[in-house]
């Protein structure tokens, strides 16, 4: 059986040869598609990291104003109590707090010089924003990507006066990592309403990059101008202590066993003055990855498909017309006492020899095509998503700060590669695909008596 099969693949080389071409491509396009899916998946877990089954907690603007200059105030309570329930396996914390730099410049741009008036430009001339946090690997922006870490470390909830710098402050000023400088309270901030005068030396950590997207009005809007700090910091510029202070928002990470939605549900049960704050999945920040991450996972599904019901369409019919060309050689075989289940298994030995050379291509390319086809695949996604995000961010009047970078965050690449458990998956479905075409291209001819075949002249 072996040997006949062997002998008529090599016999009728261009159909065999056709047949494979048939099951190469598509072998080549399921393993590219699940590849991508693989790939997809990778790129998702690391822009997202915990965010996917994380929350924030915010105030309601509608019944909470926020602090005089409109900021957050949550309550580090109200905080605390979150952090402590079974399901939350972290957070961050956050204080936006004012500061001068004690002897040192802020950076200026000709859109925020025009912009001022000369009491703020006397009041506010070397005045910073802090951003204090307990982790800063999660602060929203830098998860977000609008600020990436150049030099240094993040800060830990054990640092103390210590803080992470704009590379590009630090070069105006002449500063790097481990110099030490002096921040001071701004006495005309109006959220320092203990009007705290307090000073605080405080060590470069690390140094940042990151640009705004939008315009600002204010040299304090500007990223350039902004020092992440830890919370006793920035805490202190305002008089307070962690204990005390007055939070911007939070943003909890809960286990990975538990179902997030019901967890957001189950907090409700807390002694928490909910009207003054939302809960909001962290994931809805970040609109345009979320589609960019569908829309690549929509068109894999569709090349899988599309490539699995071709493959046993086409190849259906191919054997079809081969079975119906071989109906005299089937007859002889039969009326020399093969049984039909030699001569099918002599068929699907057939396939055997076409179909290992195509998968064993098949890696081989797929391999090599896998990641141009799949950050083609995604450019195609983000730039139609590109137009739709820039259209609803003019719609809804956002501005430059961490809600647009997320906003407008997608995939930037996809790290395709083809690895041994989608080319299994890949061999199994194509083999079932060909076990069912041979099954259903000699079905016909197989049931039929040697006689018919030979008289069959169609």
């Amino acid at each position: 059986m072996i040997r006949n099969a062997f002998a008529y693949v090599t016999r009728k080389s261009l159909k065999s040869f056709i047949i494979l071409l048939v099951i190469l491509s598509m072998s080549v396009l399921s393993l590219i598609s699940l590849s991508i899916r693989d790939a997809t998946n990778r790129a998702s877990a690391e822009t997202f990291g915990t965010i996917t089954n994380s929350f924030s907690m915010e105030i309601n603007r509608r019944v909470n104003q926020g602090t005089p200059r409109g900021g957050g105030n949550v309550r580090g309570q109200d905080i605390k109590k979150i952090a402590e329930s079974k399901d939350i396996d972290g957070y961050v914390k956050r204080i936006n707090s004012v500061a001068d730099l004690d002897g040192y410049d802020i950076i200026e741009t000709k859109e925020t010089l025009a912009s001022q008036s000369a009491e703020r430009a006397k009041n506010f001339k070397r005045t910073v924003m802090l951003t204090g946090v307990n982790d800063s690997s999660k602060e929203t922006k830098f998860v977000s990507g609008a600020y990436q870490l150049v030099e240094g470390q993040h800060l830990t909830g054990t640092d103390k006066n210590k803080i992470l710098m704009h590379k590009d402050l630090a070069a105006k000023n002449n500063l790097k990592v481990g110099d030490k400088l002096k921040i001071k309270s701004n006495l005309f901030d109006a959220d320092n309403e203990k009007g705290a005068n307090e000073t605080v030396e405080v060590e470069i950590k690390g140094l940042f990059d990151g640009h705004n997207k939008g315009g600002v009005s204010a040299a304090q809007e500007l990223y350039e101008n902004t020092l992440i700090t830890d919370l006793d910091t920035a805490a202190k510029v305002y008089g307070n202590t962690e204990d005390t202070a007055t939070y911007q928002d939070a943003t909890f990470f809960v286990k990975g066993n538990k179902n997030l939605d019901q967890v957001i549900k189950d907090l409700g049960s807390l002694d928490i003055n909910w009207k003054a704050y939302n809960l909001i999945k962290s994931s809805s920040n970040y609109p345009a990855l979320q589609k960019s991450i569908s829309g690549v996972y929509a068109i894999a599904n569709q090349l899988l498909t599309g490539s699995l019901v071709f493959a046993g369409l086409v190849v259906s019919l191919l054997l079809l017309l081969w079975m119906n060309a071989r109906k005299k050689e089937i007859a002889v075989l039969l009326s020399l006492g093969f049984s039909k289940m030699r001569i099918l298994g002599q068929f699907m030995m057939e396939l055997l020899f076409i179909a290992i050379p195509a998968y064993i291509g098949a890696y081989f390319l797929a391999g090599h095509v896998g990641k141009a086809l799949g950050n083609r695949i995604l450019q195609r996604v983000t730039g139609n998503i590109a137009d739709q995000i820039a259209k609803q961010s003019a719609s809804t009047g956002l501005g430059g700060g961490a809600e647009v970078d997320g906003f407008n965050k997608t995939l930037t690449s996809l790290d395709v590669i083809v690895g041994p458990n989608a080319l299994i998956y890949v061999v199994l479905f194509m083999s079932l695909i060909l076990i069912v075409s041979v099954l259903i291209s000699s079905f016909a001819i197989l049931k039929r008596s040697p006689k018919e075949l030979l008289t069959d002249t169609k």
